[in-house]
């Protein structure tokens, strides 16, 4: 792709990042395919391709001093789900994220929302990151979910995330340090997460306990928090790398004090964040080196586990599994076999669904902002897992566990869960 820029203005570093990957798509459009919205909606500026024309154009307006971002292109990358199913099916290496990412901030520094939107958006950057507000919000949505009807469809949105029960937060998510059971093998610092240890607190206790059972010593981080991806996916780049700097100011200290071997995250739309570490904070000299190492040490789950070697399972029957790869596992991180290989070791059959590269219509905020579409991948993704045949659904992802969940009476649990189970821990809850 043809772009202009001068050489003063690729000395910007986002400039010149944004160049190299404008410049290495080939318009071929195989990224049309497999993109969720292209699929619904069959519009071109609602595929890749065409956002990849919206940002290039809006980019180069701002080299030129004569920005001006419309409601148009504003439409178009929101509604973009950053699942980045563009990216494994691109032949050319076209670093779709990056560059979403960062037409994301240039949106948000130049655009002026309507009020209600700027208030929505400002509400779930405040409240979602944080475990405590969010645990408050949760019992407050909880008890105006009878009148949810009454709601706009986005405020609907957010009640209906109520679950019936809200469970109680766990000891586990505290900072604290878990001694691995036998020989210690591996030293690792989980990351805890913000929203998943409110909505789905058995999953870190899930963790802890399959890690320490494989010769893991866990360490929960005093200072760790949200991973950032909340906000970096609407666009507030500051609020972002703050979230980056506090987690890796964390885990610095439990590196300094014993040594570190991984950070472990159970979330994959976390994981993929803070693997990106290093680029985030790529242009901030105090932080860049330090980033990169972090996020050289930044493992899903399944990677460590697979790596360590799955213990003999404990024998009992075991239910057939449909496994959902999450879009920030299969395409963000490129992890694909890993948690299904698992799965198989642990003795589960494992099926997968038709269409498992489409996206669920979870990705973080996008099922509160765009509920239409959200709703539409939904119900599409309940339908092809419900089709498996399969006992009980498994995924790697929270916002995907939370969203199939609402759209399905089968029981969806996360892989690590079946795993802890499968070796020795308790049955997950939620499976008859």
């Amino acid at each position: 792709m043809r772009t202009i820029f001068t050489p003063e203005q690729l000395a910007d570093p986002d400039l010149s990042s944004a160049n190299d990957i404008l410049r290495s798509c080939v318009h071929c459009g195989f990224c049309t395919a497999t993109c969720p919205t292209f699929v619904l909606l069959g519009d071109e500026l609602d595929s890749p391709r065409g956002r990849i024309y919206l940002i290039k154009n809006m980019l180069e307006d701002r080299a030129r001093n004569t920005e001006r971002v419309t409601e148009k292109v504003v439409k178009h990358v929101d509604r973009c789900l950053s699942c980045l199913s563009c990216m494994t099916t691109c032949p050319s290496g076209v670093h779709y994220m990056h560059l979403v990412d960062q037409g994301r901030a240039r949106i948000e520094e130049s655009f002026v929302r309507p009020r209600p939107e700027r208030m929505l958006r400002a509400l779930l950057a405040a409240v979602l990151p944080r475990p405590g507000v969010f645990r408050l919000a949760l019992i407050g949505a909880w008890l105006v979910k009878p009148f949810a009807f009454l709601m706009p469809g986005r405020l609907k949105g957010m009640v209906k995330m109520a679950p019936a029960r809200i469970p109680a937060p766990s000891s586990m998510d505290r900072p604290q340090v878990f001694a691995a059971k036998g020989p210690k093998r591996k030293r690792i610092v989980l990351m805890n997460g913000c929203a998943q240890q409110v909505l789905r607190p058995t999953i870190n206790e899930a963790t802890v306990r399959l890690l320490t059972r494989h010769g893991c010593e866990v360490v929960v981080a005093e200072g760790g928090g949200c991973c950032g991806a909340l906000v970096h996916h609407m666009g507030r780049e500051a609020d972002a790398l703050k979230a980056a700097r506090a987690n890796i100011a964390a885990w610095e200290r439990v590196a300094g004090n014993g040594g570190l071997d991984a950070v472990v995250i159970n979330a994959s739309g976390c994981g993929t964040t803070v693997k990106d570490y290093g680029y985030m904070l790529r242009k901030d000299p105090d932080w860049a080196a330090r980033a990169a190492r972090m996020a050289s040490l930044a493992k899903d789950i399944t990677e460590v586990v697979a790596e360590l070697g799955l213990k003999a399972p404990v024998s009992r029957d075991r239910p057939a599994v449909a496994y959902h790869s999450a879009c920030s596992l299969q395409h963000g991180q490129q992890i694909r076999e890993e948690p299904k290989k698992l799965l198989l070791d642990a003795g589960f059959e494992v099926f997968e669904p038709a269409e498992g590269h489409l996206c669920c219509g979870s990705a973080g905020t996008y099922n509160l902002m765009q509920p239409e579409l959200a709703g539409r991948l939904q119900k599409r993704k309940a339908a092809h897992l419900e089709a498996t045949g399969a006992s009980v659904i498994a995924t790697g992802n929270i916002g995907c566990l939370v969203q199939i969940g609402d759209a399905t009476g089968m029981p969806v649990v996360h892989t690590v869960e079946l795993l802890d189970w499968a070796t020795g821990g308790p049955r997950p809850s939620g499976m008859v």
